[in-house]
């Protein structure tokens, strides 16, 4: 069965969830603080060379040059469905990043 989920809801899971959160405490990928920029190893090329945006709460791979957003990071990393990946996030509790002024 298909599920649709509202645009609300699909921005909501985009924004509302720290993608640097997710990245370290749930998804545990490999991650350092280094010259206080958060990196990560990309689930994508396995480089080291990705770090995350605060103010648009997406992660980016400077080598293979591929955006992350939420839920695109769970599908990478947990290699499941864009549904699986809606339903393992709304599991989560919801709360914007912290801003960057």
């Amino acid at each position: 069965m298909a599920h649709r989920y509202s645009k609300k809801l699909l921005h909501e899971l985009r924004n509302d969830i720290d993608v640097a959160h997710l990245i370290r405490d749930v998804l545990v990928l490999p991650a350092k603080l280094q010259d206080g920029v958060f990196r990560f190893r990309c689930p994508t090329c396995d480089s080291f060379d990705c770090n995350t945006n605060p103010r648009t709460n997406l992660a980016r791979c400077f080598h293979c040059r591929k955006n992350f957003n939420p839920i695109d990071l769970v599908i990478i990393v947990q290699r499941c469905s864009f549904t699986d990946a809606v339903q393992f996030l709304l599991q989560l509790p919801r709360q914007a990043p912290p801003s960057v002024d």
